[in-house]
Formats: structure tokens, sequence, C-alpha cells
């Protein structure tokens, strides 16, 4: 039997359609809900209209696929926003849908069931407006941190601005206290990791089956940002394996990532292509 979910990130919104356990496909729609909300804390009406109609096509076409009634949450975008209330009512009044807006800490709970599957180690959901850490050890969570930083909050604050990115993730990491991530084997998920393994590889078109376990290391992950720093927008469309649709925003995530594993010890960080979405479907015990 098939099933199926929406995630509404900042960035995207992705179709997940599952059947026995398995994940037959995604997809994904890049819709920008969360763009300018950093400057002022509101989404605005263009971008919820056109994220609510993304899921509205995107809960037919599951439907019409007989995966049914997709369940579907909410993250940092929405949760943030001070009238996420608003793309809530928008969703129901197009799909009939409630849209099940998640917490901090259960958005990193639903990728570390989706990328670790019970394992011991750690996660990392470097999103559009929020980056999620959360560590396993003995089968018991020891550490989950939430923070308001993610790739296209930092464009929205600092641009493709080296010095003022580096200025912002700064200020940003401290709120993660200290964790050791030296001995964790480490996995990330979401789009950024995901499309700067799709880099890595110079991947043409996009195949999950060869950025999932991906290793990138954080020396990798350095220079990449750098180099990604030093082209414009146009520029980086034309780099081998980029998703065109993240090129104004990869840099500064690229940089993110680098600077959150260099900070903490991690000597690089394994992509996952099971995520928050699988993760989710899990925990809330919808997998059939």
């Amino acid at each position: 039997m098939k099933i199926s979910a929406i995630d509404v990130g900042s960035n995207s919104v992705r179709l997940m359609v599952m059947a026995d356990g398995k994940t037959l496909y995604k997809r994904t729609d890049t819709t920008r809900l969360g763009e300018g909300l950093a400057a002022c804390g509101r989404l605005s009406p263009e971008a919820i209209e056109r994220t609510a109609r993304s899921v509205q096509l995107f809960a037919a076409a599951a439907e019409l696929n007989g995966a049914g009634t997709p369940a579907v949450f909410a993250t940092a975008a929405v949760r943030a926003a001070s009238n996420g209330g608003d793309f809530v009512k928008r969703v129901k009044v197009l799909t009939g849908i409630d849209v099940d807006v998640i917490s901090g800490e259960e958005e990193a709970a639903c990728g570390l069931a989706g990328a670790l599957r019970g394992r011991d180690g750690g996660m990392v959901d470097l999103g559009g407006a929020s980056t999620e850490l959360i560590l396993q050890l003995g089968g018991r969570k020891v550490y989950s941190k939430s923070v308001d930083v993610g790739t296209v909050r930092l464009y929205d604050l600092a641009g493709q601005d080296k010095s003022a990115l580096q200025k912002v993730i700064a200020e940003k990491l401290k709120e993660y206290g200290d964790p050791d991530l030296s001995a964790v084997s480490l996995y990330g998920v979401g789009g950024t990791a995901t499309s700067l393994a799709a880099v890595f590889h110079g991947l043409e078109p996009y195949d999950p089956a060869v950025t999932d376990g991906t290793f990138l290391s954080v020396k990798w992950l350095g220079e990449e940002a750098d180099k990604l720093l030093s082209l414009t927008t146009e520029e980086r469309k034309k780099v081998k394996g980029m998703d065109v649709r993240r090129a104004d925003v990869i840099a500064g995530g690229c940089l993110l990532m680098y600077s959150l594993l260099a900070e903490f010890g991690s000597p690089g960080v394994t992509v996952s292509e099971s995520d928050n979405l699988e993760g989710y479907v899990i925990l809330r015990g919808l997998a059939k």
C-alpha cells in the first residue's frame, strides 16, 4: 500500500511516496517560503500563495498515484513567522489538509530517525531557515539543538559576502554550545547536503543512488565554500552538478556546513538521501 508525505521547508516543498516501508520517489519544488523572513519576521503573501499551491499540486499528484492524502508537515519558516498561521489556513482552504507545524526538536528527531534508522551517530539538517544538530549514543538522544540559521536566512542577512556570512555564522554557532563531533559518525540530510554531493560528483543528471552515502570531508567543504563564494550566481549555475535553483544560496550553505563541522571537530559528513520525510513517517507511525 502506498502512502505519501509532504515536507514544507523554508526553501522548498518536497513530496515523498512510499510503499511497504520503502521510498519509491521524491519530488521537489523550490518555492522559497522563507524568503525575506529574516528581515521582517513574516511570510510574504506571494510566498504563502506559491508554496500553498505547490502543496496542492503535490497532494493531487499523490492521490492520483494511489498514495492517498499526504501527511503534510512544516518546519522553521512556518513556526518562526508571526503569520505562519496564514499559510496553514491557506493550505487547508486549497486542500482540506491540516498542516502539522513541528518544533525544532521534532524536526531534529525526524532527521535522525530517517538518516540513522536507530543506529548511533549524529545528524545535521541544514535547511533554509534553521539547522538541526542531534546526537544519539547507546540508543539514547544525548544532544539536540535547532538554531535559526540556514541558507535562505543567511542569504537574506549577508548576501554572498564572505566576511558578512562568517560573522553571522560565528554568532549562530555559539548557540550550539560545545558538542564534540570528533568521534561521531555524522550524517547530513536536506537539500544543501545532497546538492553539495551532486557537485562533488559532478552529477548530470542528479542521481540519488550516487549522492546517498557520499562522504564530504571538512577540507573539501572549506575549499568548495571558497570556490563557490568566488563565483557569481550565474557562474555557479554552470558548475557541473549544480542545482540551479540553489545557485544563489548554496555558497553560504556550504560555508555554514564547513564552519559547523570545523568548529566542533568533525572530520566530515556522510550525505543521506533518507531524511526527515522518512523520519516523520516512522515517528508518526504512518509507515505500512
